[in-house]
């Protein structure tokens, strides 16, 4: 397809999608923004974004997406109470995760997309199983990551927003599309955001030393 062909396919299809899903992108966008700037409020933007997503997903026939955004409604609960302040004013700090946990994270990912994936392909009318499994199970265990205010969390959206970007436009899905495609960005934003923040924190008391 040529270049002018491509913009043109983006448009049409574009101009069809649904306000709901704009919307539910809208919100992801706010979200993620509300969290590089580590504002208790990301959870409720994301809460809300999740549910418009829910429908989206559901009926695009996206079932491992659309499941996804079920956990991240009781993740979202979750974040809310886990960044509220706590005695004395003290806030859950940005931390880096160990290898154990990004180890076992990893092999729970891995197993997961290879049984769901399997279970999509044969059961559902899934078009595109493999895709739909291993960023919905990185998804969560990437949001885990970022309730508790973990930097690794940015490395796994890098690839989980570029998979999911991909699954989206095979599926015509352009507003969330392009919303992936800007978390990408994002990502790398959030990801330098936090890492500054962390290593002021801990260098902080040389300073004063």
């Amino acid at each position: 397809m040529s270049l002018g062909g491509l913009a043109a396919a983006i448009s049409a299809a574009w101009a069809g999608t649904s306000p709901v899903e704009a919307l539910a992108a809208l919100l992801g966008v706010v979200f993620v923004v509300l969290v590089i700037r580590q504002q208790r409020a990301c959870w409720l933007a994301g809460l809300a974004s999740t549910v418009l997503y829910l429908y989206v997903f559901y009926a695009a026939r996206l079932y491992m997406q659309a499941t996804l955004q079920a956990y991240y409604v009781a993740v979202s609960l979750y974040g809310w109470r886990a960044w509220r302040a706590g005695a004395g004013g003290a806030t859950l700090r940005v931390s880096r995760s160990s290898w154990r946990t990004q180890g076992l994270g990893l092999a729970g990912v891995a197993a997961a997309t290879l049984a769901t994936a399997s279970w999509l392909a044969r059961e559902t009318g899934s078009p595109d199983p493999l895709l739909d499994s291993v960023t919905t199970w990185a998804s969560v265990f990437a949001t885990w990551l970022v309730a508790r205010k973990k930097i690794d969390n940015w490395a796994w959206w890098l690839l989980v927003d570029a998979l999911t970007a991909v699954l989206c436009w095979r599926e015509r899905l352009f507003a969330s599309m392009l919303m992936y495609g800007l978390y990408v960005g994002l990502v790398l934003v959030g990801w330098r955001s936090w890492w500054i923040d962390m290593q002021g924190r801990t260098l902080a008391p040389r300073a004063g030393a």
